[in-house]
Parts: C-alpha cells; structure tokens; sequence
C-alpha cells in the first residue's frame, strides 16, 4: 500500500465518521471506491467516492437535516432516491469543507436489485465490480451481506459481458473489457482513454476475482481453455447480445436523467464537475455568468463541445 492510499483510506474513514453520526444510526456501511482507494492521482479538489447503505431514506435524510449537514427539502430528496435509485449527496464536515465525500446512498433492497441478474442499469453494478474498501460497517452481518451481495455480483459478470468477448480472454483481458464496456455506457467527462488507467490501477484486483469467474465458467461448460485463455463454447444468441446492448443504450439513457438528478440532491454540483472536467482534460474551464446563474439553460453548448473534444489520453498520467 503506498502513502497516498494509505494517507486516502485515513481521510476516507474520518470522513465516513462523520457521516455515520450525523446519519441518525441509519448507516449501516459504508464503502469506498475510486481514486483515494486506487491512489491514481487524487488532488485536493478530488471528492472521496462513498457508497453508503442505509436503512431508510427518510430517515437518513431527516437526521442530515437535523445536523446541519443537509441544506435541500428532505422530502424532495427522499422521494427522489425512489427515482433512478442511489441519489448522490456531497458530504464535507463543518470543520474541514475542503474534503468532500461524493456519497451513492442506497438501501438493502436497491443495492440488492442493482446488483442482481436483471439490473435496470450498470450504474452500482459497473463500480462494485471493481475494488472496494469497507471503511465503516454497523455489524459482522451487514459486513458479511455486502460481502455476499458484491461477491454474487462478480460471479455473473459473464451473463452480461458474453456478447461482448468475441475473442478468448484470460482475466487480465476481461477485467479489461469490462471497464471498457462499462465506460462506454456513460457520460464521463474523464479522457476516452480512462478506463485502461483505472483498470492499471487495480490489475491485481481483477486477477484475483476474475480468474475464478473464468474457471467455473469452463466446469459449468460454458467457456473452454486453451493456452491460457477461455473462449466460449458458444457465441451468444442474436437475442442475448440484442437484450445487453439494448440494456447499454438504456442504462446510458439513465445515467444521462440521473446525471440531472444529481443537479438538484448533490450540493455545489456545478463546481465539483468543473474541477473535475478541468483536472482530466487539462484545460481551464471560465463559465460565463449566464452558465453559472442557470447553468441547466445554458451549460448544453459548452457540455456537448467538451464531451465530443474530450482528448483521447488522460493528460495527468
């Protein structure tokens, strides 16, 4: 482990501190992916990326508002969470508003179906495939339930990748794909090229639970070896690969509306992915005043250049 993650994974737990507290006891885990986990060059603008399991959303959102850490109407936003479930909220102590947690609030029963065989978008699925910290959790239960719910998640990751590996793989060339498949499906402000770098950052990760997906896939017959590599004992259906890539077009839909979701539950949204367009293009973004007062009139010109100019090299590696 290497300072800068070990130094992320101190911040990351003082933060989720924080939360849990002010959360009302309706905590009970909470998770940590992306850059401070990964340590691919976080800055000091980089928001911490939490997953928070809840009990209730009401609940959890009215104890926010009742510690001064929530400034939206909660039923609004509780409402909302029900609406293209997690809703995503900026968390940043009082004390110390420079460290901001960018938290996917989620329930048992939202997590649960995100993850399982039919999910009605990749949005938890694509980032709980890769690796992921428990930095809080309310009991050994909860522990082992996240653990379950995530492990069963990976196990089935070849249901919806198969239409999409038309040549053999070895788990390095999976987890590869899947990262690619996955990035492609959302509206990202990152270079084109990011998901090689995430992928980089978490190899031996993707070792470790891709290589036993691949080997149970050959005893189920579902892939065979050869050389090293696993192909499939036959290529997907025309229906199966028309389900997932229609399945990629809808999810990319929902990321898009979800995208506005956030404007409304994620506190100082316009700033936080400005800095965040700014520190993976390279490029300093000035926002007329017109884009910052009503940035959902007119911030589409501005956004639609900058996704279809995005440099194809993540200029920070």
């Amino acid at each position: 482990m290497t300072d800068g993650v070990a130094s992320g994974l101190v911040g990351a737990r003082e933060l989720a501190s924080g939360l849990v507290q002010a959360g009302g006891g309706q905590v009970r885990c909470v998770l940590l992916y992306g850059s401070h986990l990964h340590g691919t060059s976080p800055n000091r603008y980089s928001a911490y990326d939490f997953i928070v399991l809840v009990d209730d959303y009401r609940a959890f959102y009215s104890a926010l508002k009742n510690s001064g850490n929530l400034r939206g109407s909660v039923r609004l936003i509780s409402t909302m969470a029900h609406i293209l479930p997690p809703n995503v909220i900026a968390y940043s102590p009082e004390e110390d508003t420079g460290r901001v947690a960018k938290c996917n609030v989620v329930t048992r029963n939202h997590l649960e179906r995100a993850l399982g065989p039919r999910p009605k978008d990749h949005y938890l699925l694509s980032r709980l495939v890769q690796r992921m910290a428990v930095i809080w959790v309310a009991s050994d239960e909860d522990r082992e339930w996240v653990e379950a719910v995530m492990a069963g998640a990976r196990a089935r990751v070849l249901m919806w990748m198969a239409p999409y590996l038309t040549e053999p793989v070895n788990a390095d060339g999976l987890g590869r794909r899947i990262l690619e498949v996955c990035y492609r499906g959302e509206f990202r402000p990152e270079a084109t090229d990011r998901h090689k770098h995430t992928y980089e950052a978490q190899t031996d990760h993707f070792l470790e639970v891709l290589g036993p997906v691949l080997s149970n896939a050959e005893q189920e017959g579902i892939m065979i070896a050869e050389e090293g590599r696993y192909r499939l004992t036959a290529p997907s259906s025309t229906w199966e690969t028309l389900r997932w890539q229609l399945h990629f077009m809808r999810s990319k839909v929902r990321m898009g509306i979800r995208t506005l979701k956030h404007t409304v539950t994620f506190e100082e949204w316009l700033p936080y992915i400005v800095r965040k367009a700014e520190r993976h293009s390279g490029q300093e973004i000035k926002l007329t005043w017109l884009e910052r007062r009503f940035p959902l009139l007119f911030l589409w010109p501005r956004a639609i250049t900058f996704f279809l100019s995005r440099p194809k090299k993540d200029l920070r590696q």
